[in-house]
């Protein structure tokens, strides 16, 4: 357990969106003992805030931790950020339930969206994951909720069609032991298949089970395209049957021709919250989003795994069919291929896990595509065949002002959705998120104020998340805490990734200092929550 420790003459910013104020804070056994002007008394440790910020941790809403907090459990990146708890699970992807004959279809899954996945990496319940990273260790504190994917996959694998009333009672049983163990809720992932071959019944019957247990149901939605606004009906829809409390997860509008429509979006979702219905959302603050290459084709392609889909493009006339539907789309405006709105040249090669492939990372896909002397589509076939779809891409397809009106929304918090692949081009958002939050966008882009930007960052995620003793800074909470410069910045950008962020002077977990005079301790006092 942490000593005691003085941290005096900081600018306190309470997590509340109040004013910030002077004063000192005093941590005893990891826990905020006193805030005040000038507190008196010895303490094991002394930290001189010298008019620096002091906030709560930050706290990742959204993100894709779940596999490099085996591997990486100190995350250099994120508590370089400020960041001291994270929410993964996301989308529908996470490491269990696994059955024994769902591990191995779990480790593919997983393994599209984040590369290799071990199979002594796939858990058969939260338990199993909790106990592990609890015997390694962890630097900051993890939340996990329990991917539908993976649920799914234990009852029906790749079945594309609607669960059977048994199958349904066979996928509740299984949430609840995983809700019941200390998971925080359900993810969906509805273009991910398995999660997108679920039917609104399925949803309903799984978000009930979370409701009755007191957790959260998030949603990767249908569509961010054409479709956004019948996929948040949707949404809300399986909240009100369920009466679930929801977050929409990365709440924007992609491609061009769907630009200007977040507004609309979120005055449903406000009306949704006046009928009763408990939604909020989270976004990233950047004008790319990142996936994996899969997301290029109709989700409906992927029925029965990646061996259905390679022998779908083995066959000639299916090959074309799929490439037509790729690059022009579909006859519904509410089912809108990504490339047929955005284009080749706006996808960029992120994480690729073929070594004969790798040096193609960094380059648009068009780009790469005349470099082999290839088609673009046909690169994407050669990436399914080859890299087994475990090609990570970044996308440009989102609108400036679309993203500041979500991200400035009382509704909205900060999740970075980093998808983070040691070793590759990732998103820089993995990297940067918070600091940009806290810095570029409130100084230079005048998006909020400090005190509301650590709000997104701290306790409206805590709130969300049932952490009420996290979030802010009030006597008994537990002592995460950031201290940070008036510079604070982030410093990766989409041609150099990995790059920390700068401005962080003090990080501490429980009490425990991880960061200390901007370098690491090498201290794990992180829990999963």
């Amino acid at each position: 357990m942490a000593g005691s420790i003085l941290i005096r003459n900081a600018r306190i910013i309470d997590g509340t969106g109040a004013p910030w104020f002077r004063g000192d804070a005093r941590i005893e056994n990891g826990r905020i003992a006193a805030i005040g002007p000038a507190l008196a008394g010895q303490a094991d440790r002394v930290i001189e805030a010298g008019e620096a910020w002091l906030a709560p941790g930050f706290i990742d809403a959204h993100c894709h931790d779940d596999l490099v907090f085996l591997r990486e459990p100190d995350r250099p990146e994120k508590i370089a950020q400020g960041v001291t708890t994270i929410v993964a699970g996301n989308c529908s992807f996470s490491l269990y339930p696994a059955s024994a004959d769902s591990h191995e279809l779990l480790r593919g899954h997983f393994a599209g969206l984040l590369g290799e996945t071990g199979s002594d990496e796939i858990f058969a319940d939260f338990s199993a994951y909790r106990a592990e990273l609890h015997r390694r260790g962890i630097a900051p504190n993890l939340v996990s909720l329990v991917g539908h994917g993976a649920i799914r996959l234990a009852v029906m694998g790749y079945e594309n069609r609607p669960a059977t009333e048994a199958e349904i009672t066979r996928m509740q049983a299984l949430l609840k032991a995983q809700l019941e163990a200390g998971a925080a809720g359900i993810s969906y992932g509805l273009v991910y298949p398995p999660s997108a071959f679920a039917d609104e019944r399925e949803l309903v019957a799984l978000a009930e089970t979370a409701a009755a247990c007191g957790k959260l149901v998030a949603a990767h939605v249908r569509s961010y395209e054409g479709g956004l606004m019948s996929s948040i009906e949707e949404f809300l829809a399986v909240l009100r049957k369920a009466r679930a409390p929801g977050l929409l997860s990365h709440l924007q509008a992609a491609g061009r021709p769907n630009w200007g429509r977040i507004p609309a979006a979120i005055d449903r979702l406000e009306a949704a919250r006046c009928e009763g219905i408990d939604v909020s959302f989270d976004m990233y603050p950047y004008m790319a989003g990142s996936s994996y290459m899969l997301q290029l084709l109709p989700p409906s392609s992927l029925e029965g795994g990646l061996p259905a889909l390679l022998a779908r493009l083995a066959d000639p006339a299916t090959r074309a069919t799929l490439r037509d539907w790729v690059e022009k789309g579909d006859d519904d405006p509410e089912l809108q291929s990504k490339i047929s709105l955005i284009g080749w040249s706006n996808v960029q090669l992120s994480a690729i896990g073929a070594e004969h492939l790798k040096s193609l990372e960094g380059l648009r896909m068009d780009e790469a595509a005349r470099r082999l002397g290839i088609a673009p589509f046909d690169l994407l076939v050669r990436f399914v065949e080859e890299d087994e779809g475990r090609t990570g891409i970044v996308m440009f397809q989102l609108d400036e002002a679309d993203v500041r009106c979500a991200c400035s929304h009382r509704l909205h918090m900060v999740g970075s959705d980093g998808l983070p692949r040691p070793g590759a081009k990732v998103h820089p958002r993995a990297f940067g998120t918070f600091p940009r939050v806290a810095g570029p966008l409130r100084v230079e882009a005048l998006w909020f104020s400090l005190e509301d930007a650590v709000r997104r960052m701290t306790s409206i995620s805590a709130q969300r998340f049932g952490l009420y003793d996290r979030g802010i800074m009030r006597p008994g909470a537990v002592a995460d805490i950031v201290i940070f410069e008036d510079d604070i910045s982030d410093r990766a950008t989409f041609t150099q990734s990995d790059l920390l962020a700068s401005g962080i002077r003090h990080v501490l977990v429980a009490g425990e200092p991880v960061i200390l005079d901007g370098r690491p301790t090498g201290a794990r006092p992180g829990a999963v929550l």
